[in-house]
């Protein structure tokens, strides 16, 4: 099948990338990264990863904890990282003593060998509803970026948390987006803050949920980046032929709307799984294939979303491994490009030339974790289900989804 089927010979600067089952898709290198889970107990040592990142094209990766292991294998090499801090770290992060020590270990140590561009403190922690979370959340992430400062490293590497698309309370039409209204207050200081240091606002948004929901409903062509007819936000007048994006532009209006139109949004999260229970509707490898393969199909033309065409897709696809040892229903542990062995869970359309390395596996998972001061937990549970939060199949909210039903029944 030819690239230019796919208007492929249009793309500049790119690197050859997964994802089509059928072929190798070429994307923008400064544009795609991959979420590098590991809770699992079958997964490959660090150092055979590297090859599955680099054969995928990724030049960016996110990890939910500062893994020593997987730092150390990375280092010297041109791929970016994200470190995370997890949810359970935010009451030891308030304390300045505390933050910086924990920069020094697991940040400055690395660098530059490392390449770590960013710290997200906690994930998805409004979403929770726990108060004593979201009350540490700000203050966490000021004591960090603070010992970045007095490190001198403040300008080298950013400070900003992650959020799920359960923050909204409308989402459709993207135009009428805004935030729950019982967040606003706990949200605005954090926007200051990143308004302040030049951090993205990170968002983890996941069409697969609202379609799970309702699958006789909701169009899985609009889901899937497929030829469909579209929506038209009568607010905007803006043309949507996809969920994400719509969802994105959401996040764009919820901003303005609260006073941060210029805060640029990245998609620290999205995917779609490949094996899922009965009542999983949608979990296959096709279709997880044509989500991932079609989302970079976009990033590749240059598209942005309508109400920003010209702004960079920054996105990080989740996930690079299936992970056994994730709770949660089976779609839980089948969001992975790869099998632990490192073979393609879907069809990729080139070999792989046992990058893993016969197969060789290490611990990673919860035996590798960052050093801790004294006194803190030794393991980051900050992600353990991608569903949590209130399950993000309502990540559209209650009413936006509703509003989406109603909307493609007069369409279809």
């Amino acid at each position: 099948m030819e690239l230019r089927r796919f208007g492929f010979e249009q793309c500049g600067s790119f690197v050859l990338l997964l994802v089509s089952g059928l072929l190798l898709l070429p994307v923008m290198v400064s544009s795609i990264g991959v979420n590098y889970g590991q809770i699992a107990n079958n997964l490959p040592a660090p150092e055979n990863v590297i090859p599955l990142v680099k054969a995928i094209g990724a030049t960016k990766v996110k990890l939910y904890d500062a893994s020593p292991k997987v730092l150390r294998a990375f280092s010297n090499t041109s791929v970016e990282f994200i470190v995370g801090l997890g949810n359970e770290y935010l009451a030891k992060m308030k304390n300045p003593a505390c933050a910086q020590e924990w920069v020094k270990n697991n940040v400055q140590a690395y660098l530059p060998g490392t390449k770590i561009t960013s710290i997200f403190v906690g994930n998805e922690v409004l979403t929770f509803n726990d108060t004593s979370l979201s009350a540490n959340l700000l203050p966490a992430m000021q004591s960090v970026h603070t010992a970045l400062v007095n490190l001198g490293l403040d300008k080298q590497v950013a400070v900003t948390t992650a959020h799920s698309l359960a923050i909204l309370e409308t989402s459709y039409p993207p135009s009428s987006g805004v935030f729950r209204r019982d967040l606003v207050d706990c949200l605005v200081p954090i926007l200051d803050f990143h308004v302040k240091i030049g951090s993205p606002f990170l968002i983890n948004a996941y069409p697969y949920f609202a379609y799970k929901a309702n699958p006789k409903q909701v169009s899985l062509d609009f889901v899937l980046f497929q030829p469909n007819q579209g929506i038209l936000d009568p607010g905007s007048n803006l043309h949507y032929e996809n969920m994400l994006f719509a969802q994105i532009d959401a996040v764009y209006y919820a901003l303005a709307a609260v006073g941060y139109k210029k805060l640029p949004v990245h998609i620290s999260e999205t995917g779609w799984p490949s094996k899922g229970d009965e009542d999983e509707a949608g979990a296959t490898p096709e279709n997880a294939k044509k989500y991932n393969g079609n989302l970079l199909k976009f990033i590749c033309q240059k598209k942005g979303t309508p109400l920003r065409p010209s702004s960079d897709l920054n996105i990080y696809v989740f996930a690079l491994f299936n992970e056994n040892m994730k709770p949660g229903p089976t779609s839980e542990r089948n969001y992975g490009l790869f099998k632990p062995d490192g073979t393609p869970v879907y069809q990729l359309g080139f070999s792989i030339n046992d990058a893993v390395g016969n197969g060789t596996h290490g611990t990673s998972g919860t035996s590798d974790v960052q050093p801790t001061p004294p006194g803190f937990p030794t393991t980051s549970t900050g992600y353990l289900s991608i569903s949590s939060a209130k399950e993000r199949s309502h990540c559209l909210g209650f009413f936006s989804v509703c509003l989406y039903l109603m909307l493609f029944k007069l369409l279809l």
